[in-house]
């Protein structure tokens, strides 16, 4: 028998704070296991439709997001099957958001919807503070997130095995959190409506 295509799926925007919670659970996914080949670990960012055709050839998709449920921010839910697709149109918090719902949409009209859904999704603290970093409550439950994520692998048939060694990156090393984290100025310091570090890129 052929192993289930595993498609596991990180996206928003790590430019605007919180909105990154998908893609640093990727990053540190990636980072700290190995899975066979039949699992893809995915930085989608807000790439939308261009998603497509991976999500088309997954048999299970887990998702990983920032989703705006109204709860108290940091909450963490896990959100399985047809209610995957509700839950991101809930309250679309930005277009990767919008775009991913087209995702879905489309591989169900065409027939080629994964036959297993999950949504591991955060409800964030802050978005509008473009060049920040995830919120302390909200990074607190990447390792929660993580452990759910690995929980929904086994059942599909796969066990991840700890990474030795340094992984390939699957974001630009220069927005790996470390990085990106060292170079954000004092919260009393920073420009709440940009960084300083993308203002000078831009007028330069």
């Amino acid at each position: 028998m052929n192993p289930k295509k595993i498609l596991v799926l990180g996206i928003g925007n790590l430019l605007w704070a919180d909105e990154g919670f998908g893609v640093r659970c990727v990053e540190a996914l990636n980072a700290g296991w190995c899975f066979p080949d039949n699992v893809t670990v995915m930085d989608g960012g807000t790439q939308g439709l261009y998603l497509l055709p991976y999500v088309q050839e997954a048999d299970c998709l887990l998702v990983f997001d920032a989703v705006d449920y109204g709860d108290t921010p940091g909450d963490l839910r896990e959100v399985v099957g047809d209610q995957v697709p509700r839950f991101m149109g809930a309250k679309k918090m930005s277009l990767h958001q919008t775009g991913f719902q087209e995702v879905l949409a489309a591989a169900a009209l065409t027939g080629k919807l994964p036959a297993e859904l999950v949504l591991i999704g955060v409800q964030p603290e802050e978005l509008e503070d473009y060049g920040g970093s995830l919120r302390d409550v909200v990074k607190a439950q990447m390792v929660p997130a993580l452990n759910l994520a690995l929980d929904w692998l086994e059942r599909w048939g796969v066990v991840g095995s700890i990474r030795e060694g340094a992984a390939e990156a699957i974001t630009d090393r220069a927005l790996a959190m470390d990085v990106y984290e060292a170079g954000r100025p004092p919260a009393d310091q920073a420009y709440r409506l940009g960084d300083a570090r993308f203002l000078n890129a831009e007028a330069a």
